[in-house]
C-alpha cells in the first residue's frame, strides 16, 4: 500500500454536505466549528469539554419574589 502526503488537492467534504448528512443547517455546523475548535482543530470530545464550560458557567437568571423584595 502506497501511502501520500495529504495536499491542497484532497477532497474535503464541504459544510453543506456535511449539514445535509446529519440534517443541520449549514451556520450550524460553522458555528460548532468556529466555537469548539483548539489549536490542533476540531475535536469531539474537546469540544464536549468546552460546551459543559460555557453552559456552567453561563449567567444563570432568577426570579425576584415578593418574599425576597422584603
Amino acid at each position: 500500500m502506497s501511502h501520500k502526503q495529504l495536499t491542497e488537492n484532497v477532497k474535503i467534504p464541504d459544510l453543506r454536505h456535511i449539514a445535509k448528512m446529519i440534517n443541520r443547517h449549514p451556520s450550524t455546523i460553522s458555528r460548532e466549528i468556529k466555537r469548539n475548535s483548539g489549536q490542533r482543530g476540531y475535536r469531539p470530545a474537546q469540544a464536549q469539554k468546552l460546551s459543559d464550560n460555557r453552559r456552567r458557567e453561563a449567567y444563570k437568571a432568577f426570579k425576584v419574589t415578593e418574599e425576597v423584595k422584603e
